[in-house]
């Protein structure tokens, strides 16, 4: 393992030139819809961030959804922190890292494909102005321009060892609008595999100064998204960590957290047999 942790700017990751893909788009313009780094990194882990960024497509609308920036610095649009804490957590376990570069309000890479809530019209209260009026032509559009081809990366990198544990990066918002604040600092959601996500929860239960969710603040996993398509189906180890996101709001915030969760994942890892 690494003793240094790379510093990386993730606002402006798409100039590190990560292994990223372009997409040409019907209306002929090119964008990067997810990127990767580390690609030839020896370790077993794969780290995954579904909602890295609120970046919107120039492609959409002119780059705006119709949201006011304090709007798109939500939750709603994003999972802040999330990109840092990836970048370096993949770093100190020398492992790959995949993370998307587009806003989840575009399209949501965490959904399944049939699912109502890929393309969100209304979330947490607000209503997202662009999305109103989609139709199936330009959900179809967003499907082939940014969600297809980073599965399709994601899956190119989970098949490189048959021996990929899948490691889902996210951060909730400590309140909802309209609901009580949420105590735990860290959130381990599972479903029917248990292999990591049991002996993780059990050590995190270990440090005295976190409260773990278990399958908290959301249960488990939906079919269709990322962890089904990539873990459960191919029957790989995996866990999907949520992190608080006033927790992460710094880069030292992220590179701290990281720094905790690396030692505890390899240490699972011994334990375990996987």
């Amino acid at each position: 393992m690494p003793q240094k942790t790379r510093r990386y700017n993730w606002r402006f990751a798409s100039c590190l030139l990560i292994d990223a893909i372009p997409y040409i788009n019907d209306k002929a313009m090119t964008y990067h819809p997810y990127h990767i780094v580390g690609a030839d990194r020896p370790a077993r882990w794969l780290i995954t961030a579904d909602h890295a960024t609120n970046t919107v497509p120039t492609e959409i609308n002119d780059g705006t959804l119709g949201l006011s920036p304090s709007e798109m610095a939500r939750h709603i649009a994003y999972d802040p922190g999330s990109a840092g804490v990836t970048y370096a957590l993949a770093d100190l376990l020398n492992s790959p890292a995949i993370l998307t570069n587009f806003s989840r309000l575009v399209i949501d890479p965490n959904r399944g494909e049939d699912d109502p809530t890929l393309i969100m019209k209304l979330y947490d209260g607000t209503i997202v102005p662009a999305n109103r009026h989609v139709d199936a032509a330009e959900r179809e559009r967003r499907l082939n321009a940014y969600y297809r081809p980073y599965h399709k990366a994601l899956a190119n990198l989970t098949n490189r060892r048959d021996d990929t544990l899948y490691v889902a990066i996210h951060s909730y918002t400590p309140q909802l609008n309209g609901h009580t604040k949420r105590p735990w600092h860290i959130g381990i959601l599972y479903a029917q595999d248990t292999r990591l996500s049991a002996p993780l929860v059990t050590r995190l239960n270990a440090e005295p100064d976190l409260c773990v969710g278990e399958n908290e603040p959301y249960g488990g996993h939906l079919l269709g998204d990322s962890v089904d398509r990539h873990a459960l189906v191919p029957n790989r180890p995996n866990v999907l960590i949520e992190i608080r996101n006033d927790l992460i709001k710094t880069d030292a915030q992220q590179v701290a957290w990281a720094r905790r969760l690396a030692p505890i994942l390899q240490e699972v890892l011994t334990d375990s047999g996987l």
